[in-house]
């Protein structure tokens, strides 16, 4: 289905009947990387696979967008298709916008997979690469013609930067340099619902020490550990992640 949000098409795949699930990816990815998860639940219930605004089927924000705001774009679908305490099952970004979602509106369940949330701790290295990016930036706007900057810096960026920056739009660089500096420790307490945590515990991203950190200030959650798995660790080991969903989800 395509669900228009704020004059932008957002596109959400729907499958299965009963309560709602909602599936929310991880930066880079779509909806199809829950494909084996949303066919296992929609036995039983009503799966929204989405795609962000940004990512596969669904237009990119005019403006730079924070947790805050995919967090308002999904708390506007449940209220408008009068969903009640849904599911959630997010993995890396896709866990940022769960935690605040389930912080602050009501959840049957949450299912937090290699989930970032917490701002991680920079070495001199990052900051390194951060102020000589910004000190480049600086002398070729100022030195060099609009063009033959913007090259310049393309190229610094490329060896320079992450896979997942160097990927992304002009736009989705400058939301991802905002929310990876987003710090959700502050809400965790609040939610309420029974939460699991799924890890890979090679995972360098979102490392395993933020699922244990999850796990003591969440009241209720509970931490899975997948080992010899990295930050798809959902990915890596199938066959376990089918077995806790299962599980957690009461599917028969």
């Amino acid at each position: 289905m395509i669900y228009k949000y704020d004059d932008k098409e957002v596109f959400i795949e729907v499958t299965g009947k009963g309560e709602a699930v909602l599936l929310l990816h991880g930066w880079g990815c779509t909806h199809d990387i829950f494909k084996s998860l949303a066919s296992l639940l929609a036995t039983q219930y009503r799966v929204y696979s989405f795609d962000f605004p940004g990512f596969g089927a669904s237009q990119e924000p005019d403006e730079v967008w924070g947790v805050e705001e995919y967090t308002r774009l999904v708390e506007k679908f449940v209220k408008d298709n009068a969903i009640e305490s849904p599911a959630l099952v997010g993995h890396s970004f896709g866990g940022r916008v769960s935690l605040l979602y389930s912080s602050r509106n009501s959840v049957s369940k949450v299912v937090l997979v290699d989930a970032a949330g917490i701002k991680p701790k920079r070495s001199w290295k990052y900051y390194y690469k951060v102020y000589t990016y910004k000190c480049a930036k600086w002398l070729c706007n100022t030195l060099l013609p609009k063009e033959k900057a913007e090259a310049a810096l393309n190229r610094f960026r490329k060896n320079a930067g992450s896979s997942d920056y160097n990927n992304a739009s002009p736009m989705m660089r400058r939301i991802l340099s905002k929310v990876v500096n987003e710090d959700l420790k502050h809400v965790m307490p609040l939610i309420k619902a029974p939460v699991l945590l799924f890890w890979g515990d090679r995972d360098t991203a979102t490392p395993l020490a933020d699922a244990k950190y999850m796990e003591q200030h969440i009241k209720d959650a509970g931490l899975v550990i997948a080992h010899g798995t990295g930050h798809f660790s959902f990915l890596d080991n199938p066959g376990l992640f089918a077995s806790v969903m299962k599980s957690f989800f009461k599917i028969k």
